[in-house]
């Protein structure tokens, strides 16, 4: 066992009706000392994601009966549960409905193992709470204070339009996942606005320079073409009040 420990090993929620992916998932996510349920329909998928409690779902899109986007609404209904999607519907449009929908990343068949475990660490890794108003962030570098609405990078103040601003509130508010383009220009331009997304490259574009981040190597504000934007921060850098945190797998994200 090497990625997940013996002590409280993470417990993952394969749905697909392959059974020969679900075979060479359980063995993958075995060895790596996961514990594994096994679902080869959406409806069977949906009851042990309410009464199995994993830590993370692996969920095919292409089910049959019950859609996999159908099953991950259900999901999202009840639980902030993170949801990694797995399909060979590799299409811009399918992974943007997906992560609008609620899903936390997005793999296409066929995948590489080492890549899909990375993304796998990750999302067991990414708290599954929002940093609450009063949060900090500070690595040494970037210092960002969401109460005071202070921006610092590299020891020099950085003056954020309102704008600006919004779209760093919001990435922050899910550290390390995509979020998607669409999303970002609903909730802060409007709902007429989801296809401006010349809008978004602007001020991404500005934020960047004024975090001191390179578009071409970026450190925080990276780019998922076609589909949104993530914002990387290491955990450690993350300071919030302890009684402000809430329970995370099976616990609910608070709403901006």
């Amino acid at each position: 066992m090497s990625g997940a420990g013996s002590a409280a090993a993470p417990r993952i929620l394969v749905i697909d009706d392959e059974i020969q992916i679900r075979r060479f998932l359980r063995i993958s996510l075995a060895s790596e000392g996961y514990e594994v349920l096994e679902a080869s329909s959406g409806e069977r998928g949906i009851e042990l994601a309410a009464t199995g409690l994993p830590a993370l779902v692996i969920l095919d899109l292409g089910l049959p009966g019950q859609d996999g986007q159908e099953v991950l609404s259900a999901i999202r209904r009840e639980a902030a549960t993170p949801v990694l999607v797995l399909s060979v519907r590799g299409g811009e449009r399918d992974k943007v409905r997906a992560l609008d929908a609620g899903a936390n990343d997005y793999v296409t068949k066929p995948f590489g193992l080492e890549e899909f475990l990375a993304r796998v660490r990750n999302l067991l890794r990414v708290p599954q709470w929002q940093i609450p108003g009063d949060g900090v962030y500070d690595d040494g570098q970037l210092r960002i204070d969401l109460q005071r609405r202070r921006v610092t990078a590299q020891g020099v103040s950085a003056r954020l339009t309102a704008k600006e601003y919004e779209v760093l509130r919001r990435l922050m508010a899910q550290p390390d996942q995509v979020v998607t383009q669409g999303h970002l220009l609903r909730e802060i331009w409007g709902p007429t606005h989801g296809r401006d997304t010349h809008y978004l490259r602007i001020i991404v574009g500005r934020l960047r320079q004024k975090l001191g981040d390179d578009p071409t190597e970026p450190r925080y504000i990276h780019t998922e073409p076609g589909v949104g934007y993530r914002l990387a921060f290491s955990l450690q850098g993350i300071s919030v009040p302890t009684a402000t945190l809430t329970s995370d797998h099976g616990g609910t994200t608070s709403k901006e």
